[in-house]
């Protein structure tokens, strides 16, 4: 083999290995995507069906209900709520009113599994994706009643 050919094959399959290297990476990263809608946009349809996604917004006032370690609430963005259902020790900080994001799956019946449940750190502080979404949704309103 002459040494140009060798110099090709060289090229050829470290092109091949940092493909294959490339594709790798991609599928895990893929794989442990997690993205973040809001109430307003999981209504719309716009969240995906029986894949892992989080939701944010508030939790409404009067819709918490414990079953011992199981908590039914609803999150909102005062535009809309979902139903959520979630079974384990929630943060100390979870109160109604308050920001909240949890991770999980949107049931065929319309209410969003939780496996995980994040609350807000103090009196001013709420997660940037939900505080968005409250802001997102009061403008929409506001533009809805201007109508």
């Amino acid at each position: 083999m002459k040494p140009r050919n060798k110099r090709i094959a060289i090229i050829v399959s470290g092109l091949a290995v940092l493909g294959v290297a490339a594709g790798l990476v991609l599928n895990a990263f893929q794989s442990n995507l997690v993205f973040f809608f809001s109430p307003s946009q999981v209504k719309a349809n716009e969240a995906p069906k029986e894949k892992t996604f989080r939701i944010g917004g508030l939790v409404e006032e009067g819709s918490v209900k414990r079953e011992g370690v199981s908590v039914q609430f609803k999150v909102t963005d005062t535009a809309h709520a979902i139903p959520v259902v979630y079974s384990g020790i929630l943060p100390d900080l979870f109160k109604e009113g308050k920001g909240v994001v949890a991770q999980g799956k949107l049931g065929p019946d319309g209410v969003f599994r939780a496996s995980e449940v994040l609350a807000k750190h103090d009196e001013n502080y709420m997660p940037p994706e939900a505080a968005h979404a409250v802001e997102q949704a009061a403008k929409a309103q506001k533009t809805i009643k201007a109508q």
